[in-house]
């Protein structure tokens, strides 16, 4: 009986020890610390570039903050919509993707007919508080479809006519966006794809053919639209007409100059008030630059920059290559969109009416960015999709314009070196066993 006692205690602490959860990899807390930086930074300058403007339009402080409390209410249902996305989204987001393709362009037919026209362009669906863009829901529908396609059959990429399906979708997005009018939106939806494009392993001629072909396209949309063709012309003799077509870049010249280094503080900007349309969306850089200086600038650049580094390192270390393609393409998503903003306000490119991510007021651009930042730390977190098919392993699998740059002839001949040592291993140690058998036996019998 004491025998028995004693080995109780034993075998209680001899239990196994609950798993501890893996820590979380770097590039997930820094894509998660600069998202929120970026949003209560975005939230701050969103009350500053629209306070001073409804104070001047209703004459009291009563609804001063109507902007601000709007950015709030949406970017707390957009954190919500990132959390579930970055816990368990990435599986029901593949499988709905179809869906959500479908549902993305039939908004955007909707919206050329019953859509909200708002400063001459029919972007809006729906009243009141519930308007959304279906432009913002299609640009990562469209990255999404791209993962799913390009990752299920992987030599697709190495042609043009493999590609065909996911450029015709591409497409057709583009041109109901054009129609709205809304060119800065599928120039951000073009440089996109061509981002998962060249993740997922197209080759360079493929994807020069391609630009010739949208730049001609976009050359010819400028020419044959009479304001595309002021904003060029502006953009291309800045001081030609700065009263008419060039305002908009004149004033946000005056706001980035005059604010310096240091800026003239928070709150304290002359431009936001009737100067620069629309600042507390499109150009909300220029009140940046005029409140906080080249310093602010500086950060926000800074902070775009620390959510690239993470989010590339987390498709290069994503498990497969849905969540590589996905994850890069996501990502580029993000970083063209505010790239476009901040050359545009800084004068490096015609002004498009693109949004600057997480800081420009947007509902629908909110939600829709704060989707693919969930989608972008599930796989951080390790979260894979596994294909409806099973895809078979080819060159274009590869994805080396993620995994490093190593070519698909020198996987082979490593992973054939491999084979035929350990089969010449294998054959040599069985043989050399076989003789010494035989050898000892005979040595026995003689």
């Amino acid at each position: 009986m004491s025998a028995k006692r004693a080995k109780a205690p034993a075998r209680a602490k001899r239990a196994k020890p609950k798993k501890r959860s893996r820590p979380l990899p770097p590039e997930y807390n820094i894509l998660l610390t600069a998202t929120l930086c970026l949003l209560a930074f975005g939230a701050v300058m969103v009350f500053s570039a629209s306070s001073t403007t409804r104070i001047l339009q209703n004459g009291g402080l009563s609804d001063s903050a109507f902007y601000l409390k709007r950015t709030l209410l949406f970017g707390a249902v957009g954190l919500t919509i990132m959390y579930l996305a970055s816990r368990n989204g990435l599986q029901v987001i593949r499988r709905l993707t179809p869906l959500l393709l479908a549902v993305s362009i039939f908004l955007l037919l909707a919206v050329l007919a019953v859509g909200t026209e708002v400063n001459g362009a029919t972007r809006w669906i729906g009243g009141g508080s519930l308007q959304i863009q279906p432009s913002e829901l299609a640009k990562v529908a469209l990255i999404l479809y791209g993962a799913d396609l390009l990752a299920q059959k992987p030599k697709r990429v190495r042609s043009l006519d493999g590609m065909m399906p996911f450029l015709l979708v591409t497409g057709a997005c583009c041109l109901l966006i054009m129609l709205q009018p809304d060119m800065g939106t599928a120039m951000v939806i073009c440089f996109s794809v061509a981002a998962t494009l060249i993740a997922a392993g197209a080759r360079p001629a493929d994807l020069g053919k391609i630009a010739l072909a949208i730049g001609g396209l976009a050359l010819l949309m400028a020419v044959i639209e009479p304001y595309r063709m002021a904003r060029l012309t502006s953009f291309l003799h800045p001081t030609a007409d700065a009263s008419g077509a060039g305002f908009q870049a004149a004033q946000a010249k005056i706001a980035l100059g005059s604010g310096g280094i240091f800026g003239d503080g928070l709150g304290n900007g002359v431009q936001k008030a009737f100067y620069l349309p629309e600042a507390h969306t499109d150009m909300i850089t220029a009140v940046i630059g005029e409140e906080l200086g080249m310093v602010g600038i500086t950060a926000v650049v800074g902070l775009f920059a620390m959510f690239g580094y993470a989010g590339l390192k987390t498709a290069q270390k994503a498990k497969d290559a849905y969540g590589k393609i996905l994850v890069a393409g996501l990502t580029s998503l993000v970083l063209v969109q505010a790239t476009i903003n901040l050359f545009a306000v800084m004068g490096m490119a015609p002004l498009t009416g693109v949004p600057l991510p997480f800081v420009s007021y947007g509902n629908s651009s909110l939600m829709a960015t704060l989707l693919a930042v969930g989608l972008i730390l599930n796989v951080a977190r390790g979260g894979t999709a596994k294909a409806a098919r099973a895809s078979t392993p080819t060159r274009a699998g590869k994805l080396r314009a993620i995994d490093g740059g190593r070519s698909p002839a020198r996987e082979r001949s490593r992973s054939s070196g491999a084979r035929k040592a350990k089969g010449g291993g294998g054959g040599g140690g069985n043989r050399g066993a076989r003789r010494a058998r035989n050898g000892g036996r005979r040595r026995a019998s003689g």
